[in-house]
């Protein structure tokens, strides 16, 4: 698998399938979720309330994912995921691990091959961004999938160098994207 770092809009990437970190909802918020929801359009809105009546009705299970319709991104799907809050008290890598995981397994169901990532919960949830970009480049690197590419687009310079570092590959630092 190739991973490919972007410094960009994740709502802007032309790949199968984007990874919004969604709060349980499912109903759109801030951050990346309110993005997707916005851009996206009505379609996706109308997608989560049909999964919230039927399967989720208590909202999607922290370290769970879900695909929707992409409605107007370029993407043809979006597969939402709930992250972790970080806690100081409590370990809570290993749900942040399955929102990995579990993306890529539904980005297989849906026959994916391109997908791309924001850094999940290391924005308003708090989770150190080292920390979150270390668990994310080594539970994508160690999941069995079809997936071919993985692109963690990452908003701001202080995330795309964090994630260049747990990458480890020199040439990311340098530009706009990078691969590893």
């Amino acid at each position: 698998m190739r991973i490919v770092l972007v410094r960009g809009d994740i709502t802007d990437e032309a790949v199968d399938a984007v990874v919004n970190a969604a709060n349980s909802s499912l109903l759109g918020g801030g951050g990346v979720d309110g993005a997707v929801h916005r851009k996206g359009g009505p379609e996706i809105l109308a997608a989560c309330r049909e999964l919230r009546a039927s399967r989720y009705g208590k909202g999607l299970p922290t370290g769970r994912a879900v695909a929707t319709t992409a409605g107007r991104l370029p993407a043809r799907h979006v597969i939402h995921t709930v992250g972790p809050v970080w806690s100081g008290d409590e370990d809570r890598s290993e749900l942040l691990a399955s929102c990995y995981r579990e993306s890529l397994r539904v980005a297989d169901e849906l026959g994916a091959r391109t997908v791309a990532f924001p850094a999940v919960s290391t924005g308003i949830y708090g989770w150190p961004m080292a920390d979150g970009a270390r668990i994310a480049v080594e539970t994508v690197r160690a999941a069995r999938t079809e997936v071919e590419e993985v692109r963690f687009v990452l908003f701001g310079e202080t995330a795309y160098r964090v994630f260049a570092e747990a990458v480890g590959d020199a040439e990311a630092t340098g530009g706009a994207g990078g691969v590893s």
